[in-house]
């Protein structure tokens, strides 16, 4: 095995952290999404303050964007094939749609996790929330470079699903 870095079980510190990183970032996303299907009425609202998507769009756009990220941290979650790259194309666009609120001077709450009453509070933290997503998204390179260093394939949405069955598959009864 030349070239190769070590096995996991060699670096069980790094392994860890390559477990916790997957799993906070999918609790972070699971937790980000379902505050936002909670109430996608005010999803919309909060969409709409940053002026990019036509009225139409916002209430199709404030149920399908958090129950992506749903999926993907529960795909992430378990491992599987794809989710990774679905949180971070979701992370790329939430960095560029802050990136645009702060540029643009826009004092709105950035929509990240539970919408709340947006007109009784605004956040006042385009940055903090910028700040805060380049940290995951750090988080996120860190996975892809275990990954890669490591040979990590992640599981397949039907490799997960018979695991899934496996696991809650009822003995055979032996008894005559």
């Amino acid at each position: 095995m030349k070239g190769r870095s070590p096995s996991p079980a060699r670096a069980p510190v790094l392994h860890w952290a390559y477990r916790l990183t997957r799993w906070g970032l999918a609790a972070v996303f699971f937790g980000a999404g379902a505050a936002k299907l909670a109430d996608p009425a005010a999803f919309a609202a909060l969409i709409d303050a940053y002026g990019l998507v036509p009225d139409p769009l916002l209430l199709p756009l404030a149920v399908g964007l958090p129950l992506i990220e749903v999926v993907a941290a529960i795909g992430l979650l378990a491992d599987i094939r794809g989710s990774l790259a679905v949180i971070a194309g979701l992370m790329a666009v939430f960095i560029a749609i802050l990136a645009y609120g702060i540029h643009m001077g826009l004092d709105v709450d950035c929509g990240c996790f539970d919408p709340g009453d947006i007109e009784s509070r605004a956040y006042h933290g385009l940055r903090a929330a910028l700040d805060r997503d380049l940290v995951m998204t750090a988080g996120i390179v860190f996975l892809y470079a275990w990954r890669r260093s490591r040979s990590v394939r992640p599981v397949t949405v039907a490799d997960a699903w018979q695991r899934l069955v496996r696991f809650f598959r009822v003995p055979a009864s032996t008894t005559p």
